[in-house]
Order: structure tokens, then C-alpha cells, then sequence
């Protein structure tokens, strides 16, 4: 049975005012009653419940999201899930703010980074940017102690507590394996849109998809990338271009966002052509093309659960707590058209 504070104050032969004085670290305690009840404390093995004492203690937990200023359904979503967090924000204890940062610029990253390193929150979650300044500044936050955890897209190789998103590697060799399973037999090239090869979730999913294809579909080719910066109006004008020059496509890979300019491009060839198309992330835009047929499978990831996810997390590390993996690991989700949520 684990020792309580009416064991310590027991052994110490004080009150239960006096241990809560010690405990918490508050004057007003004697330094040779101090001594009394630090050693009942070793003695019996006392372990405190961190969490249950900043509860008590009415503690909140400032927290700061980092997102990408993006015109991008998935990142409209993720805003909107850590709005509804914001809601809960009494119930949870937190102090949520989100801050937006141009998308694909690890300069500013970097600023906002330092900033908050003067602010001290109690936790930052970041959607990273993938290079060596980004990863330098993180890896000096986690240091300095601050909870780190990256969201939607990971920072590997730095000193970030937690990654709150799929794996993304498993995503792309997924997203190949349906592509290959539809197309069958036919022989052709694979156009592949991306948002940037500066953020590791689409490198990551283009290592999966190409690995897969290489092994298995031969007889498809992989054209080079298209960067379509998740900007709908640049990913219509690089898919649309890419249709109109090469008659040899008949299938398209959607790893990053700009889905809506990939979308109209669809639409203005599908009287030339029927193409096998594979997407991520499920927004109104996305559903209504797997209805209409434009689109044939989406890979998902529950914003929700990574914002939920993050916040766990962040609360965890900063009360020095574990973090139960199991409950933290985002599953991949595949949607047809006969099986929308």
C-alpha cells in the first residue's frame, strides 16, 4: 500500500498543514521541522502525485500551437480542433493560444521559437519544419526544459519529447499498394503532388510510396515531384500542366494538401481521361470528390486526436509524468466513397 501524506505527518509527528507547507515548497515551516518530514518522506518510500497537486493547487497549463499560415483544408481542420481544445480550456486546466507562422519558412519558425523561449510556457506543439536551424532551436528548448512535441509533421533526429501524427513512411507505401492493387495490369506513369520536400511527412510518404511501387508495380513509372506548396491555385496549375503534356499519366498521388486545386485539374480532364487518384487528409472538398468518383481513396489522420494527443503530452512532461504510448498513437484511416464517416 503506498505511504500517504497522513503516514508522513504520522511519522514526522507534525500536521497535515505542516507536510503540505513542505511539500509545496511554502515558508513558514521550521527548518528542523523540514528536515522531520523530508526524512519520513525518504523513509517511507513517499512518491507524490504531481499531477493530483496541481489540480489541487488550481495549476493551469499555458500551451502555445505553432501552425503553418496556409489556404489548406487539413490545416483549417487542425485549427478548428484545438479551437474546440480552447473550449474545454476551464475542464482541462490550459491556456491555449496558436500562433501561425508563413508555411515552409524555417526562418520564421525559428523566430517564433526563440520568442516563446522568453515566455516560458508550459509546452509548445509545432507543425516542424524540417531543417537545422528548426531542429537546433528545439533541441536547446528541450534543454532548457520546455515540453516539446511535434504535430502532423516530425522533427526526427531532434530532441522533441513526443511526434503526435501517422507514420507517415506507412502512409505512403499504403497509398502506392492501393494505387497498384486499382490500376491492375495497365502500364503508365504516376504523377506525384506534394507540398514541400522541406517537411519530413512528405518526404517520408514519398520514400513509402516509391519503395512500394519500385518493388511491386515495375511497370509504373513515378514522374518527378510536383511541389504544389499545399497553395490550391499552384497545385491546379502544376497538375493541370502536367496532364496536358504527358498523355502517359493515368494515375496521380496526393501526398501533401492543395487538394482542391488538385480536384479542379481533375475535373477539366476527366472528358480526356479516367485516372486512378490516391489523397490524403478528408475534408468537405476531398469527400465530395470520392462521392463524384474524382477521387478513389483518401488516407486519414484525426486532427482531433492529435490536438487531444499533444495536450496530454505536453501536460505530462511538464508535470514530469509518463506518457502511455498506446493511448497517444494515431492510426492511419482509408476511406472509399462506401464507407465516409
Amino acid at each position: 500500500m503506498r505511504p500517504t501524506v497522513h503516514d508522513i505527518a504520522a511519522a514526522a509527528g507534525v500536521s497535515l498543514a505542516t507536510v503540505d507547507r513542505v511539500l509545496n515548497q511554502r515558508p513558514g515551516v521550521r527548518h528542523v521541522t523540514r528536515e522531520k518530514v523530508e526524512t519520513a518522506i525518504r523513509e517511507l518510500g513517499y512518491v507524490r502525485d504531481v499531477a493530483a497537486a496541481n489540480l489541487a493547487k488550481g495549476r493551469t497549463y499555458p500551451l502555445v500551437f505553432i501552425l503553418p499560415a496556409s489556404d489548406n483544408s487539413f490545416m483549417h481542420g487542425l485549427n478548428a480542433e484545438i479551437r474546440q481544445a480552447v473550449l474545454r480550456s476551464s475542464a482541462e486546466r490550459t491556456d491555449i493560444r496558436t500562433i501561425e507562422v508563413p508555411a515552409f519558412d524555417p526562418a520564421a519558425l525559428v523566430s517564433v521559437l526563440e520568442e516563446l523561449s522568453r515566455e516560458k510556457p508550459c509546452g509548445i506543439a509545432l507543425v516542424a519544419t524540417d531543417a537545422p536551424g528548426v531542429r537546433a532551436v528545439v533541441d536547446r528548448l528541450v534543454r532548457e526544459r520546455f515540453p516539446i512535441v511535434t504535430l502532423v509533421s516530425d522533427l526526427t533526429g531532434s530532441l522533441r519529447h513526443h511526434y503526435a501524427g501517422v507514420d507517415n513512411i506507412a502512409a505512403g507505401r499504403t497509398a502506392a499498394r492501393l494505387l497498384g492493387r486499382f490500376l491492375g495490369p495497365k502500364k503508365g506513369e504516376i504523377a506525384v503532388l506534394a507540398g514541400s520536400m522541406l517537411v519530413r511527412d512528405h518526404r517520408e510518404r514519398l520514400e513509402g510510396f516509391t519503395a512500394v511501387m519500385a518493388e511491386e508495380f515495375p511497370d509504373l513509372a513515378i514522374l518527378p515531384v510536383l511541389e504544389g506548396r499545399d497553395d490550391p491555385e499552384i497545385a491546379h496549375m502544376l497538375v493541370a500542366d502536367a496532364l496536358s503534356r504527358n498523355a502517359g499519366i493515368i494515375g496521380v498521388y496526393s501526398l501533401g494538401a492543395g487538394n482542391r486545386g488538385l480536384i479542379r485539374a481533375l475535373k477539366e480532364k476527366a472528358v480526356d481521361r479516367v485516372l486512378t487518384v490516391i489523397a490524403h487528409e478528408l475534408t468537405a472538398h476531398t469527400r465530395a470528390a470520392l462521392i463524384d468518383n474524382t477521387i478513389d481513396a483518401i488516407l486519414n489522420q484525426d486532427a482531433g486526436h492529435e490536438v487531444r494527443s499533444a495536450i496530454r503530452v505536453l501536460k505530462a512532461k511538464a508535470d514530469g509524468l509518463a506518457v502511455i504510448e498506446a493511448q497517444e498513437r494515431i492510426r492511419l484511416d482509408i476511406f472509399l466513397k462506401d464507407n465516409l464517416p
